[in-house]
């Protein structure tokens, strides 16, 4: 216990103990299950198999719509054909012979390709065609549907009459007014054709009975359009407005015992008429 002391004898000293120094930059080893590198060899699998799959659908419909192509727009299957054209109309004043040959230019040309637009146009070119619808018709085919421009007036001009429909669109010129058609003594000449439409607007309003009766027509303006009858009677129009009515008013009073005899009758104002 004093200082100094010196251990006794047969004592042992514990030598210090050395510890292994780390070794530096020793590589790593990963360890990577079986189970885990299956797996992933799987989904790399999966992966070229979705990509196979897309190339070959992506393939396949290039193919389709390439060959749909050529079917639909190159191919003699959708090919107009003149002998699967239908023509249709009504009336006697156009040469449907001449609206079959217009169409008929088109022939082998694909219904896909084929513009009715352009079909349209060129058929309105053929005389006395008022309007024309084209349709149509697959695989091969085409309905074209005519609407004919029809007299229903004439009117006297330089060497005889023109046949006018009822826009006022010369048909044809004959040399003497058909029976059947009213005159409309209003000349044609001038810009202004305000009292010759108003005139074939009263003629368009009339029914069917009533127009047959009309001989003539004659207005000084357009508000001031005159009916002659056959019979000789005259009927004082006015203006081309309020027809239905007037119309209505006329029969009432051709049908009274007391009016029915006259030879005037002005409806120009339907509730006020007059007959003399």
């Amino acid at each position: 216990g004093s200082r100094g002391a010196r251990p006794e004898t047969g004592s042992q000293v514990a030598a210090p103990v050395s510890r292994p120094s780390p070794v530096v930059g020793a590589p790593k080893v990963a360890v990577l299950s079986t189970g885990m590198a299956e797996r992933l060899a799987e989904q790399k699998s999966m992966r070229r198999h979705r990509l196979v799959r897309k190339v070959a659908a992506w393939t396949v419909g290039v193919a389709l719509l390439l060959g749909g192509s050529w079917v639909l727009f190159a191919s003699s299957l959708f090919a107009f054909d003149p002998d699967h054209l239908v023509v249709e109309g009504s009336g006697t004043t156009v040469d449907m012979a001449a609206v079959v040959a217009v169409v008929a230019q088109h022939e082998g040309t694909s219904l896909a390709l084929l513009s009715t637009s352009d079909v349209h146009d060129e058929v309105m070119g053929v005389q006395n065609i008022r309007d024309v619808s084209v349709v149509r018709q697959w695989p091969s085919g085409l309905s074209v549907r005519v609407v004919a421009r029809e007299p229903v007036a004439s009117v006297p001009v330089e060497g005889g009459f023109a046949l006018l429909d009822r826009d006022a669109v010369t048909v044809s010129t004959v040399p003497e007014a058909p029976a059947e058609l009213p005159v409309i003594t209003i000349p044609l000449t001038g810009d202004d054709t305000r009292t010759l439409d108003a005139a074939l607007a009263v003629l368009e309003s009339l029914p069917p009975e009533l127009s047959a009766e009309v001989g003539s027509i004659a207005a000084q303006t357009q508000d001031a359009v005159t009916l002659t009858l056959r019979s000789g009677v005259v009927v004082e129009w006015g203006a081309s407005s309020d027809s239905a009515l007037k119309v209505q008013v006329l029969a009432t009073l051709r049908g009274n015992e007391v009016s029915a005899g006259s030879q005037v009758f002005d409806v120009s104002a339907p509730t006020f008429p007059i007959t003399r």
